[in-house]
């Protein structure tokens, strides 16, 4: 498992939370939003899943990453 932290804007709400934490949910594990960071936290296990899956995911929730 890798953890990383993602860059990423247009969220403000809990809406924006759950939002994020069901479109990860097949793909990482941990999941944490900070809203006023904006940033999300996750276990990634690589060797099933590629950070670009994790990026497609967020961007098809509606949200943008950013680093």
């Amino acid at each position: 498992m890798e953890n990383t932290t993602l860059k990423v804007d247009g969220m403000s709400c809990q809406h924006c939370v759950k939002a994020v934490n069901e479109a990860l949910a097949p793909l990482a594990q941990n999941v944490v939003v900070d809203l006023k960071a904006k940033t999300v936290s996750f276990a990634i296990d690589i060797e099933k899943h590629s950070l670009d899956e994790v990026k497609a995911a967020i961007d098809d929730a509606g949200y943008d990453v950013v680093s």
